[in-house]
């Protein structure tokens, strides 16, 4: 059963020229990782914006756990759609403890289902003893994967990931690649990888879909 339907999605800058994302369709299973190929401006980051609710398409649908996120009768606002999101500079509270950082999207949750699922993640990514710790504290993987424990948390129908490696010298890159299929595949989270490197998408992804004049 298809999970996500992404459907004729269309979007362009209200002052650009240019077609940011162009009659883009893509479907996916529960569980899948897709990466999003191509170079730098062909529309991959508006892309998931759009899925995440940032911006509005101006044509298409989206519908996710077969509930319509947006089509031409519905917006479904960014914080109702249970989507998680992973950017290039990992966007951690400075002034937050890595716990902290975990139980950000937490607040719905009661105090016990918070500390279950504040440990449960501290555990996923294997950083148990780093719970009390700032993000100065840690190193560039460490911050990534706490940037992963604090998107997956609230258990979102999907991740959202734009270029989460740019970031990253070519040695820990390899070893982060590993340790986030690891992560995604645990946790059986349908997930997006935007990236312009091709080794990024075959090393984590099930297929790769490349984009190209925003098409």
């Amino acid at each position: 059963m298809t999970f996500i339907e992404i459907s004729n999605l269309s979007f362009a800058y209200e002052h650009g020229t240019a077609t940011a994302v162009r009659d883009f369709s893509l479907h996916m299973d529960k569980g899948e990782v897709v990466g999003i190929l191509g170079q730098s401006g062909c529309g991959k980051s508006t892309l998931l914006r759009l899925i995440a609710g940032l911006e509005a398409p101006d044509s298409g649908s989206i519908i996710i756990a077969g509930n319509t996120l947006v089509d031409e009768r519905c917006f479904v606002h960014p914080e109702q759609r249970g989507v998680g999101m992973i950017f290039q500079d990992y966007a951690l509270f400075p002034h937050l403890t890595v716990e902290q950082n975990i139980l950000f999207g937490l607040h719905r949750l009661g105090k016990k289902e918070r500390i279950a699922r504040l440990n449960e993640m501290l555990a996923l990514i294997e950083l148990r003893d780093f719970g009390k710790r700032y993000p100065h504290e840690l190193s560039g993987g460490q911050q990534q994967r706490v940037a992963f424990a604090r998107a997956l948390a609230p258990q979102p129908n999907i991740l959202l990931m734009d270029e989460p490696f740019s970031n990253l010298d070519a040695d820990l890159k390899q070893k982060i690649r590993h340790d986030l299929k690891h992560m995604l595949r645990a946790a059986n989270i349908t997930s997006i990888l935007v990236t312009h490197d091709k080794e990024d998408a075959e090393a984590i992804c099930d297929r790769t879909v490349h984009m190209s004049n925003a098409r």
